[in-house]
């Protein structure tokens, strides 16, 4: 009777997990992580990470891809390159699109009951990966993913899995990513780290509200696209069209500020050479730059692909950092035969 019954709280267990597994394409989930412990020795209490799923886990447990978010992005945003015959083909794949903690969604300073504003401890790249690893490996109960891919900042993230994980997946696709930041890419950063704190209404983390930050804002718009691409898609009159499309992204001042002091100090090997650095990376790589990047410089990227002998994509739109999508179309064959067969 004893047996019995233990075999039925299994198959339950079982049962339930397989239903969260199978949750309907891109419902947010949060995953409950308890204490997460971070590179400086702090701890975040309490620690959340949001997730979406796409597409089904096959019998052999190996199609799964994990996407981290960008710089203040959402796992609703990455719902653009997800989806059948897109980027990121949920017929094929059990897609993971996760919230990067301090985006609002997972453990911000935004949201935290324990950790408020700038009590919420400050955090890395590998901080985050972290947090995505125990997702897959606690939360979700996978022992190995097909390949981990991002964006911008999920590129970052990318890399990063790669140094930290390299031997949980197989294939690494850094979009518009970079491994460490370059003098150029660190300009922007401080300058956006330090218009926040010189800003008046940010009154140390602890305004009110939703502060407008309109000088953070012309920072990081003047770097997304080309000088000629503004020139061309901006009207330089009324600035008010230019303003609705930055409020459109308002990202809470506390969460940027978390997030800018993780980008910051991104590097995936200290103290060694981008050469060093690619004799430990085990995964498969295949780097998506843009030639007019005037956000996450392309250097280091191309730079340690040849080191890693690996496959690269160059896009030369004017369209800068977002060329990703600018030349979506172009994107989704190439990524998906990549997928496919590592070619």
């Amino acid at each position: 009777m004893v047996i019995r019954r233990n075999f039925w709280i299994v198959l339950c267990a079982v049962i339930l997990f397989s239903l969260s597994a199978m949750a309907a394409d891109g419902v947010q989930q949060v995953a409950n992580l308890g204490d997460c412990k971070l590179e400086s020795g702090q701890v975040i209490h309490d620690c959340r990470l949001g997730y979406r799923t796409y597409g089904k886990l096959d019998a052999a447990a190996d199609n799964a891809v994990m996407i981290p978010t960008w710089f203040g992005g959402t796992s609703a945003n990455l719902a653009s390159v997800v989806g059948p015959g897109n980027i990121f083909d949920s017929t094929k794949y059990f897609v993971i699109t996760v919230d990067a903690l301090a985006n609002g969604i997972s453990s911000s300073p935004s949201n935290s009951t324990v950790q408020p504003r700038m009590q919420f401890p400050e955090i890395t790249i590998r901080d985050m990966v972290s947090a995505e690893y125990r997702l897959a490996t606690e939360v979700l109960k996978l022992n190995h993913l097909h390949a981990v891919a991002g964006i911008s900042m999920g590129g970052m993230q990318t890399f990063q899995w790669a140094a930290s994980y390299p031997n949980f997946f197989d294939l690494a696709i850094p979009i518009v990513g970079t491994p460490r930041q370059t003098s150029y890419d660190l300009i922007l950063w401080r300058a956006e780290l330090q218009a926040i704190e010189r800003d008046p209404n940010w009154k140390n983390g602890n305004y009110q509200g939703e502060p407008e930050m309109p000088v953070v804002a012309d920072i990081h718009w003047l770097h997304i696209n080309t000088p000629e691409y503004q020139v061309e898609h901006t009207p330089a009159s009324p600035y008010p069209q230019f303003a609705e499309k930055i409020e459109a992204a308002h990202f809470d001042p506390n969460d940027r500020m978390r997030q800018l002091q993780a980008m910051i100090a991104q590097d995936i090997a200290p103290g060694e050479t981008l050469q060093q650095a690619a004799k430990n990376l085990k995964a498969k790589f295949l780097i998506i730059v843009s030639a007019q990047d005037h956000m996450v410089n392309p250097t280091p990227a191309l730079e340690i692909a040849k080191y890693l002998d690996a496959q690269t994509f160059v896009l030369h739109s004017d369209c800068g950092h977002s060329a990703v999508g600018c030349e979506h179309d172009k994107l989704v064959p190439v990524v998906q035969t990549f997928l496919a067969t590592g070619k």
